[in-house]
């Protein structure tokens, strides 16, 4: 049985960088340290951090004093005011690649474009975005709901980081024949594409595809959806705990991969699983 590990799996540079922020904020504000949701989407993550005396809270009002960390995926507008407003200590932790996008969009905007954004209207980067700007958003997943709006005079378009880069393109191409003039801006995130494309690559050699990462993580799904086109028996698990023996069965190739808010810990803990389940050495 051959196990093949993608290289890139695991922690991005915006999560690290996150974790790193959040870790160093615990030793110097261990009881009034809050994060505004989830720090990263990876509750056991999130639960080690809880260890460190890292409190989640989904609204601002909910947080009656001490320090704030705006989480990777950006802070709205909104919630940054309130912050103010209650005179909280601020710790921006968003990721750089993210800050980018929104400078991005906000050019787009002060130059009389409409805003298309390719994302999940829900995620809390895409979220985040829209706050920054007052009004001529739109919202799409894929190239058929580009189709349903416009056209437009001046367009333009920006992905949310971890965005499939093959849906981007797609509806790109929409709007190249849907807008008199169309402005875009590549906001993926470089490592998101490479774990897209390396996922391919061994979702095509092997005959079972693990892809972990919470469930609440778009990047994660959309990992596990890229390679079960490819790869029919690929499973998105959380944990060790959740991976079934009868998935392994009869196969000699398994690839594993994980999304962006994946600790190490966590790969590490499939990977001895599945060696365990074949009869392998760690």
């Amino acid at each position: 049985m051959k196990l093949v590990i993608a290289k890139s799996a695991g922690f991005c540079f915006g999560v690290k960088r996150a974790m790193e922020i959040a870790m160093e904020a615990a030793k110097k504000h261990p009881k009034t340290l809050y994060t505004l949701g989830p720090l990263i989407h990876n509750p056991q993550a999130v639960e080690f951090l809880k260890g460190l005396g890292v409190k989640v809270r989904d609204r601002i009002e909910h947080i009656p004093r001490g320090t704030v960390i705006f989480r990777s995926h950006g802070v709205s507008l909104k919630d940054l005011m309130k912050a103010r407003k209650k005179k909280l200590h601020i710790i921006n932790a968003t990721c750089p690649i993210v800050k980018r996008a929104q400078l991005f969009a906000k050019y787009l905007h002060r130059n009389g474009y409409v805003l298309l954004i390719v994302g999940d209207p829900h995620h809390p980067e895409v979220e985040a975005i829209r706050s920054y700007i007052p009004e001529g958003v739109e919202v799409v997943e894929d190239a058929g709901g580009a189709q349903r709006i416009g056209p437009w005079e001046k367009l333009g378009v920006i992905a949310q980081t971890t965005q499939s880069f093959s849906f981007f393109k797609e509806v790109v191409s929409v709007c190249l024949e849907r807008a008199k003039e169309l402005r875009v801006f590549n906001t993926i995130c470089h490592a998101t594409t490479i774990r897209q494309m390396e996922a391919v690559e061994i979702a095509r050699e092997v005959d079972c595809m693990m892809v972990i990462g919470g469930y609440n993580s778009g990047n994660t799904q959309r990992l596990a959806a890229i390679c079960r086109e490819i790869q029919p028996h690929t499973y998105h698990i959380e944990t060790s705990q959740e991976l079934r023996p009868k998935w392994l069965a009869g196969r000699e190739k398994i690839g594993l991969t994980a999304g962006a808010s994946t600790p190490s810990w966590i790969i590490r803990e499939v990977e001895l699983r599945v060696r365990h389940l074949k009869g392998l050495r760690g």
